[in-house]
């Protein structure tokens, strides 16, 4: 039997399925992760035109079946992000964004403060951002995936020593004790060092609204081994855009 309901959701990946289908992994307010198929959206007489690229935030309505893959029956878009996905530079930070939100919240349950901050790193991204030197250093991606980091339960430590509990000073960042670290922990956990300014950074990152802008380059390398490091020891996975 299965049923019918609608759907506040993020296209984040559409995939080719057959000969006019596509699978599209999206995000929900309502549910989380949610896997559907858009059927005959490759012709050209596909009712749903452009209303389900990548990126955009759309309404829709849904049939739950038997299997795995929902069905979409209807699609009115909210904001279709067309402006990010015609600049190269922004694009790739979305994707960053995107695969970061798939990778760390894969289940179908739903977290309304992810969904509401997708649509606001999203949001920004149209709004327009200057490309810089690596989208892969942007600050608006970097502090999209230390935020996302923390409503996942994976918050870096960076008040005192996360090995010893030593109030600092703190020069270097180590995964598997969950935060930053005092000299001495940072030779016996194997953890990297960190530049000058580069923890500073990362704490503005997590506590500040999103911004879009430059960092300091060392200071914007960290950080992304900040997220690298803790994405594979406690999720087990890498991200392929940050590698791209």
């Amino acid at each position: 039997m299965g049923r019918t309901y609608k759907a506040d959701a993020v296209v984040l990946r559409s995939l080719r399925f057959g000969e006019a289908d596509r699978v599209l992994h999206l995000y929900t307010a309502e549910r989380g992760r949610v896997n559907a198929i858009a059927k005959g959206v490759r012709k050209t007489t596909s009712r749903f035109g452009g209303r389900l690229e990548p990126l955009t935030h759309a309404q829709l309505l849904l049939h739950e079946g038997r299997g795995e893959l929902h069905t979409i029956s209807g699609a009115d878009i909210v904001t279709a992000h067309a402006g990010v996905r015609g600049a190269p530079y922004a694009l790739a930070v979305a994707q960053i964004g995107s695969e970061a939100v798939l990778k760390l919240f894969p289940e179908p349950e739903p977290h309304p403060r992810v969904f509401e901050g997708l649509v606001r790193f999203l949001d920004l991204l149209e709004r327009g951002i200057d490309p810089g030197p690596d989208p892969v250093l942007e600050a608006a991606g970097l502090g999209f995936q230390l935020k996302l980091l923390a409503l996942a339960g994976y918050l870096p430590h960076l008040e005192s020593c996360a090995g010893c509990g030593a109030p600092g000073p703190l020069v270097g960042y180590s995964a598997a004790s969950g935060g930053a670290v005092c000299e001495r922990c940072t030779v016996e956990d194997g953890a990297f060092v960190l530049r000058p300014g580069s923890l500073e950074a990362v704490a503005a990152l997590v506590e500040r609204p999103l911004v879009a802008g430059a960092l300091p380059r060392p200071a914007a390398a960290d950080a992304v081994r900040v997220v690298e490091t803790t994405y594979e020891h406690h999720g087990g996975f890498r991200l392929r855009t940050l590698h791209a």
